[in-house]
């Protein structure tokens, strides 16, 4: 089995949650007879967002590059990043490393391919939901990508980093939420929703959304689950 190295602490929530839930999908597919070996460089989110908010993606990408470095350094195979939007450097990073890097947005344009979907809301941070790296391998593949209003992704921001980012989840902001989600379903007709910002599942699934929901996170760790055991 190789060896996985994760680029974490962007943000702490989510990076357990990769860890636990790798651990946990290897364990059942073995039968009970393995877990992965899984080293974590942690990286602090303060900083990593200071350089996406001030578009410092040369620092970024050198920041990144180097935790990645040290994860192949100490032996792992395969690697990925814990969050979305650190993605938006995900093409000059994925230049700079030696083992291959799981993208977040491919994986999730994979699954809503398989799934026959034509349009797709997306929710995540300010950045992952006005930029256009996300996006790009969707619409590419001719899949149309729907945002909210301008005030309901500063809001939605506010919602991941004021409180998800440190595991705090709210009745009242899940159904904050869950009215964004139903506004682009009935004013745009999405079909499904991206949660694209990894901290989301802890506060939107199948059980409460209005659409289909893409989890970044577990479709992410279904793919390197499957690379890792391949």
């Amino acid at each position: 089995m190789k060896k996985l190295g994760l680029v974490g602490g962007t943000g702490p929530e989510s990076t357990l949650i990769y860890y636990k839930e790798i651990n946990r999908l290897i364990h059942e597919k073995t039968g009970g007879k393995a877990f992965p070996e899984i080293a974590v460089e942690s990286v602090d989110l303060y900083k990593a967002l200071e350089y996406v908010g001030s578009r410092k993606y040369e620092e970024l990408s050198a920041y990144l590059s180097n935790a990645v470095n040290n994860l192949v350094n100490g032996g792992a195979e395969v690697a990925a990043l814990t969050a979305g939007t650190m993605h938006i450097v995900y093409a000059d990073l994925k230049g700079k490393i030696k083992i291959p890097l799981i993208s977040i947005p491919e994986s999730v344009c994979e699954a809503a391919m398989q799934r026959g979907y034509r349009k797709i809301g997306l929710l995540g941070t300010i950045f992952t939901m006005r930029e256009d790296f996300f996006k790009k391998p969707f619409v590419d593949r001719g899949i149309e990508i729907v945002i909210p209003r301008e005030e309901e992704m500063i809001h939605v921001n506010e919602r991941i980093s004021q409180e998800l980012e440190y595991g705090i989840v709210k009745d009242s902001t899940r159904e904050e939420l869950v009215s964004v989600i139903t506004a682009m379903r009935d004013q745009h007709g999405i079909e499904a929703v991206i949660l694209g910002c990894t901290e989301l599942p802890l506060i939107l699934n199948a059980g409460n959304c209005p659409v289909d929901c893409l989890d970044t996170m577990q479709i992410h760790i279904n793919r390197l689950v499957e690379l890792l055991t391949e």
